[in-house]
């Protein structure tokens, strides 16, 4: 699903086949997980194909190589360029994009001088789907923040995500929420969190959470539209207390939650805030709120 006979991939300064592609079994990524990604959408608006905060992503994908001290000498502007013409190279116009940056091959725990650098893309729906998520909270906490980097998206961080994501789904639910080490509520396995509570919105704050790029945009979409948002820390307790609740993050867009646990959330998702976001965020990447602001 990812990727045919004729899909171009940008690698290592070429654009190729991504069939001719072959990967390195001794790389330190692949042993030890010291790399970083990224998760991009390209969306077809009427002014022709955009890829939504490309500059936001690939700065993000600079600190995480930073941090891990992995070589990346692309700037922000050259990358979103070379981005641009892989979509044109695959005919694609509504896309999602992974940028990835692997070490080489080293077997010590020092990170190799060696970088890779791939940009893939695919068609791909939204991650989680359309309808409202039943959740399962996680045995899994999140990775306490002086344990690693919270904010970068390193590979190996993501085995975290699976495991929760494993235990949710052989246990018949859609996804995972997760709690950070002080037991307040963090992040589901790969999005952020939203409560609603009589009519106003909180969110984590930044220290223990991947603070998504979707996330800062909902926000914002939130101080413009008039609806009360607040960042702090909430317990699982509050959270099975509240109205109404919805996840975000770039492949998943703006979902809502049906259930977590035992829990129904008691608001109709029509009639949440989270739906309302849901709409004006699928206008926002689409370019057509300014559209409207300017008429």
């Amino acid at each position: 699903m990812y990727y045919n006979e004729e899909t171009v991939i940008f690698y290592n300064g070429e654009f190729i086949k991504a069939k001719d592609a072959s990967a390195n079994l001794y790389s330190q990524s692949l042993h030890y997980g010291n790399g970083v990604f990224e998760g991009i959408r390209a969306y077809n608006t009427p002014e022709g194909t955009k890829i939504f905060k490309s500059y936001e992503h690939y700065k993000r994908l600079k600190y995480g190589a930073e941090v891990m001290n992995i070589q990346l000498d692309y700037s922000e502007e050259q990358l979103t360029q070379i981005t641009y013409e892989l979509l044109q190279r695959n005919g694609l116009k509504d896309a999602y994009i992974r940028p990835l940056v692997t070490t080489g091959s080293d077997m010590s725990l020092l990170t190799s001088k060696e970088t890779n650098s791939v940009i893939q893309c695919w068609e791909w729906g939204k991650y989680m789907g359309d309808k409202l998520l039943r959740v399962k909270t996680s045995s899994f906490q999140r990775p306490n923040p002086k344990s690693c980097f919270v904010e970068a998206k390193v590979t190996g961080h993501y085995a975290n995500s699976i495991l929760s994501t494993n235990e949710a789904k052989n246990n018949g639910y859609d996804e995972a929420l997760l709690l950070d080490m002080n037991g307040n509520v963090a992040e589901c396995s790969g999005a952020n969190v939203f409560m609603e509570k009589d009519g106003k919105l909180y969110t984590p704050p930044r220290g223990h959470i991947m603070a998504g790029i979707t996330r800062a945009t909902v926000i914002d979409l939130c101080k413009e539209e008039g609806i009360f948002v607040e960042e702090k820390h909430f317990t699982l307790e509050e959270l099975k207390n509240s109205d109404a609740c919805f996840f975000t993050g770039t492949a998943a867009e703006v979902v809502g939650l049906q259930s977590l646990d035992d829990y129904q959330f008691p608001l109709a998702w029509e009639k949440s805030h989270g739906y309302k976001l849901m709409k004006l965020y699928k206008d926002e990447v689409l370019g057509l709120r300014q559209t409207s602001k300017a008429s």
